[in-house]
């Protein structure tokens, strides 16, 4: 009986890419906290989740000079704007603690999110050992 590693893994995988580009958004803009007219951004993890469909999500080349990894840059997870609570009268839309808060929040999730896939990987390895 053939093994269906899509089927036996769920949507495990796919959360974790998402929490991992989450992750790069939140800590860019923790990075330009600073600077001026810097709009902070999000991703909207339901909807991006939806959006795939079942298909693995492709990394994100978010400037030019990006290489493609999957030769047609597609899958990109759509960043949107967040709507701040008090801006800065530089233009600066960063709410440090929102965003802190917020990675952390993403770090959990990611991590239990690989707690979770390892307990799949071990007990397939269980289930293929016959132990």
């Amino acid at each position: 009986m053939p093994l269906n590693f899509d089927k036996a893994l769920g949507d495990l995988p796919r959360n974790l890419t998402l929490y991992s580009q989450r992750s790069d958004v939140l800590a860019s803009n923790i990075a330009n906290a600073d600077t001026p007219g810097y709009k902070a951004r999000d991703i909207d993890f339901r909807s991006a989740l939806a959006r795939a469909g079942g298909q693995a999500l492709a990394p994100t080349a978010t400037q030019a000079g990006h290489m493609r990894l999957d030769g047609t840059g597609s899958g990109a997870v759509e960043t949107l704007y967040r709507v701040p609570l008090q801006p800065a009268l530089d233009g600066n839309t960063v709410d440090t603690h929102v965003e802190q808060s917020e990675f952390t929040q993403n770090a959990v999730r990611y991590q239990s999110t690989l707690t979770f896939l390892n307990g799949r990987f071990k007990g397939l390895m269980l289930a293929i050992k016959g132990e």
